[in-house]
């Protein structure tokens, strides 16, 4: 049983900034995968940023220059630095994980989400 457990969502003013964190613990062996996604009402689910297995960034071109992903192997942990926030990225922030579990399998772990809502 692996949880992710998310904090840092709020309510900003455009132009302002948000950190979101997201803690894994759990039956974890080894972790390959490690980011954010958001959802708004009626759309699908996206990918924001995230660390592939071989530890490169990917960001989606619409954050790219105001959002910042980083990590703490030793937490199983990683955050996202939101600066420069627009009103257009307000939507539920979802950790994700792809996780190897110590009782052997590969499988992919999302957390309850986060509000971010950004005013005008």
């Amino acid at each position: 049983q692996v949880q992710l457990v998310e904090s840092g969502g709020g309510t900003v003013q455009a132009g302002g900034s948000l950190r979101l964190s997201c803690v894994a613990s759990g039956s974890i062996l080894q972790i390959n995968f490690m980011g954010w996604y958001c959802q708004s009402p009626g759309k699908q689910r996206e990918l924001v940023a995230a660390f592939r297995s071989d530890d490169s960034t990917i960001y989606a071109d619409s954050v790219k220059g105001r959002f910042t992903i980083s990590r703490d192997n030793a937490k199983n942990m990683v955050n996202l630095q939101m600066d420069s926030l627009k009103p257009e990225d307000t939507a539920v922030y979802y950790c994700n994980a792809d996780v190897r579990a110590t009782t052997g399998g590969t499988f992919r772990f999302w957390g309850q989400g986060t509000q971010v809502t950004v005013s005008s």
